[in-house]
């Protein structure tokens, strides 16, 4: 081999390595902006930031003290004006003589209230059929058991109600509920019989959840999200449909499209589906998509953070200003902000957008691609 053709040689390897290196400095680069993403930059749930991770809450500073403000209204515990017991407490003999004080008229009343839960037990209300002859023709009629009363001994509706509420509304697990019941109430009951309790308020509430899945169809905004849960031991997803009065919560064991045509809610929905982007929301093209300010911001704050971009710190400060004029125009009754505020808020937006797309410009279309 020739001194040129060695040095051709080593120029083709520099140049192959030249090429790797920058390939891993990108992947490098990559890894480090991934690591980089907590909640507070990022879809990410704050359950995966670990324990040792503080993250930055993204919520401003009002520049108020701590504690209540000057002029708010305290809640007070204030006296009731007709309590449901009442105790005196009269003194038996006069400390001055010692004369007895059983007939004295009192002269004044001191007033103090407790309020304090009655004794805790259940129940037992029990229901008694009559036999009763008619006096004309001597038929036997017999009385009627009212509905909760099916069988000779059952616990009743408010009992199996609580169960409901300390299991689907406070998350009490199954085991913890059971010990509440036998702690305050003596009553043992079998995991078995709180599931059975779960499934007939779930059968119950049936029409009740088709009328708020149809209110939410027709809701003209729905904000829409999903998060991983455990089901039995194994990954599934809560999905959460809501407007600011009605909300929709299931379980399924997927995430994507095919839990929501499951549900039912966003494959007719015709309004503005509000959501973090996660692609099988798009999949439902009857409606409109907004995506929500709060991954704006979140991610927007990873570019400040990370790659120190002066123009996605100055979008988050126009994201929240724009916000906060609207909220005013809401408060005085307005339903859409003036067009000179409105136009200025829109030019400073598309600048700020023109600068982000020139920091990162879009990658090229690969034309074999359609």
């Amino acid at each position: 081999m020739t001194p040129a053709e060695r040095i051709a040689q080593l120029e083709a390897v520099v140049e192959q390595q030249g090429e790797q290196i920058a390939t891993l400095l990108e992947r490098v680069h990559e890894l480090e902006a991934r690591l980089a993403k907590d909640s507070h930059n990022s879809s990410k749930p704050p359950s995966s930031d670990g324990l040792a991770r503080k993250t930055k809450s993204l919520r401003k500073r009002s520049g108020k003290q701590a504690g209540g403000q000057i002029g708010h209204r305290g809640e007070t515990l204030r006296l009731v004006a007709v309590p449901d017991e009442i105790v005196e407490h009269r003194p038996a003999v006069c400390s001055a003589c010692q004369a007895p004080l059983e007939q004295a008229v009192p002269v004044r009343r001191e007033r103090r209230q407790v309020q304090d839960l009655p004794l805790v037990r259940l129940v037992v209300r029990e229901h008694q059929a009559l036999h009763v002859r008619c006096p004309v023709c001597q038929t036997v009629n017999v009385g009627t058991f009212p509905p909760e009363a099916v069988s000779r001994a059952q616990y009743g509706p408010q009992l199996r109600a609580l169960v409901v509420y300390l299991v689907e509304q406070q998350f009490v697990p199954f085991g913890r509920s059971r010990e509440v019941l036998a702690d305050l109430f003596g009553a043992h009951l079998s995991t078995g019989t709180l599931v059975q309790w779960v499934q007939r308020g779930a059968v119950a509430l049936a029409p009740v959840e088709a009328q708020i899945k149809a209110a939410l169809r027709r809701a003209p905004v729905l904000h829409s999200d999903e998060t991983g849960v455990r089901q039995a031991g194994q990954l599934a997803w809560a999905h959460v449909a809501s407007t600011a009065r009605l909300t929709h919560y299931a379980i399924h064991p997927k995430r994507g499209s095919a839990a929501t045509e499951a549900i039912g809610i966003l494959p007719t929905y015709t309004g503005m589906s509000v959501h973090d982007g996660w692609k099988p929301y798009r999949a439902h093209t009857a409606c409109r998509h907004a995506l929500c300010n709060i991954h704006h911001l979140r991610e927007l704050t990873f570019l400040e953070e990370h790659y120190h971009q002066a123009w996605a710190k100055e979008l988050k400060h126009l994201l929240r200003e724009m916000k906060a004029a609207a909220d005013r125009t809401r408060a005085h009754g307005d339903v859409q902000l003036p067009s000179p505020v409105r136009d200025a808020f829109v030019a400073r937006y598309e600048a700020l957008l023109a600068a982000g797309l020139a920091a990162y410009p879009p990658p090229a279309r690969d034309p074999r691609r359609r």
